[in-house]
């Protein structure tokens, strides 16, 4: 029993929302950070894909900095994948960037 309770939640987004509200949030929360990162914006699928990649990325970190992410409803959610969806960004921002300069 507790190995499908794992299985479960690991495929269970970090926060309490569910799936179709996860990934509407993660992409509108894509969308919000292709505006904040400068040259980050991208199609809508690739908008939801950071988002929603964001939103594990935001859940995690905060998760290890003790915050309860569990308990979280929609606008946490909102702002944690739009927190991971920045760093995200950010962080492939510095990739293409470094690769241009070498």
């Amino acid at each position: 029993m507790n190995a499908i309770l794992a299985t479960d939640l690991a495929f269970a987004p970090p926060t309490a929302v569910g799936w179709i509200a996860y990934i509407v949030i993660g992409g509108i929360a894509g969308w919000l950070a292709g505006k904040i990162v400068k040259g980050g914006g991208s199609g809508i699928i690739l908008n939801v894909v950071i988002g929603v990649i964001g939103g594990f990325l935001g859940g995690f970190l905060l998760e290890k900095l003790g915050v309860n992410v569990i308990a979280g409803r929609k606008w946490f959610t909102f702002f944690t994948a739009l927190i991971g969806a920045v760093i995200l960004l950010w962080i492939v921002g510095l990739v293409r960037g470094g690769s241009k300069r070498g």
